[in-house]
């Protein structure tokens, strides 16, 4: 079954964070009340549609070269049901990762999903909330008494993708109600007001994706802008979440000192003053591997992200795959700048980790 409507009529994209091109559904989507909204939504806003019998197995997208169909499966939305409920683990951040959502609609060149997802880079919703909150239950049962933790944000920027889905809210106010269980996302988004007045007991902390300006423009087409995330910050921390930063990838830039001291300074002048006695900061600097460098370059041509390997010092990580990072003095000198500054501004603030 395929079903297109015409003509199309325009949409205002400054209001959705993420308006597909075109929208997969799985039938049986369809019989969850989110599947049969998300579906009269693109109808109603004119999206072209069609059913496929499996998230997993997207093929024949428009264009006619390899860059075009990347492009257009970055604007491609997939509705389908979760089947795996076998979390992954997801350490540090946490024990498990919680999947709503796979693929994102930003365009960062140096995002790891450029690998990890690089046949499939379209977008997925999971409609079958109710089956991963019952998984969720298990797992925190099996570890109890110890609090476990979940990332909703390791495959996806679920932010991101909250006006469509909705499935941040239904999260947030279920951990709400667990002893034992605990929340964590992170977003380059600003898309919070309907996560606002949840009853989160605490127990949801949001981390934003902050970065230089520089970066900004240069490396994370279509997501939202310097302010707009620390002003979203600022209303998730005025609504009593958890806050944290997470300042990745920190790249070495010209006049690189002047743009992250510009950042933390803006951080300070937003951040309410009962927001800071439990603030995290994450630094991760920019890394990349061999196969990583290639998919980017060849997705991003034009890309002036340097990956020069004559550069760089090799990292053997922890599964015996090893990154590209920067040499010891330079990324010495990016801790050094960003602890003194956080430190300086933000006193009470701990750093989780520099990498």
């Amino acid at each position: 079954m395929s079903t297109t409507v015409s003509p199309r009529p325009h949409i205002d994209r400054s209001s959705l964070s993420f308006v597909p091109d075109l929208v997969y559904f799985e039938p049986a989507a369809l019989e969850y009340p989110k599947g049969q909204r998300i579906f009269q939504w693109a109808k109603q806003e004119g999206i072209p549609y069609q059913m496929t019998t499996s998230h997993n197995r997207i093929t024949n997208l428009p264009g006619d070269t390899e860059l075009e169909k990347y492009r257009m499966a970055k604007r491609t939305l997939v509705v389908g049901i979760r089947k795996t409920l076998k979390f992954d683990t997801s350490k540090p951040s946490a024990e498990y990762a919680i999947p709503i959502a796979t693929g994102c609609m930003a365009h960062c060149h140096y995002c790891y999903l450029q690998t990890t997802l690089g046949a499939k880079p379209y977008v997925r919703i999971y409609v079958n909330m109710d089956d991963i909150l019952e998984a969720a239950s298990g797992y925190i049962k099996e570890r109890s008494p110890e609090i476990t933790r979940f990332e909703a944000a390791c495959t996806s920027d679920p932010v991101g993708l909250e006006p469509i889905s909705g499935s941040l809210r239904e999260l947030i106010a279920f951990m709400a109600e667990q002893p034992l269980g605990r929340l964590r996302f992170v977003t380059k988004f600003h898309h919070v007001d309907s996560l606002l007045d949840i009853p989160h007991n605490g127990h949801t902390r949001v981390r934003f994706s902050v970065n230089s300006k520089y970066v900004i423009k240069h490396f994370e087409p279509a997501t939202s802008r310097f302010e707009q995330r620390i002003e979203a910050a600022a209303k998730m921390a005025g609504a009593g979440y958890p806050i944290g930063f997470i300042i990745a990838p920190i790249i070495w830039h010209d006049e690189w000192e002047e743009g992250y001291g510009e950042l933390i300074e803006a951080l300070d002048k937003a951040l309410p003053l009962d927001a800071r006695s439990d603030l995290t900061f994450e630094l991760i600097q920019h890394r990349f591997t061999k196969t990583a460098k290639g998919v980017i370059e060849k997705r991003y041509p034009r890309t002036k992200l340097e990956m020069d390997i004559e550069k760089r010092k090799y990292k053997w990580g922890r599964w015996g795959q090893g990154k590209y990072v920067y040499p010891d003095e330079q990324a010495n000198a990016l801790r050094m700048f960003l602890s003194e500054r956080i430190f300086h501004h933000f006193p009470q603030s701990r750093i989780e980790y520099f990498t």
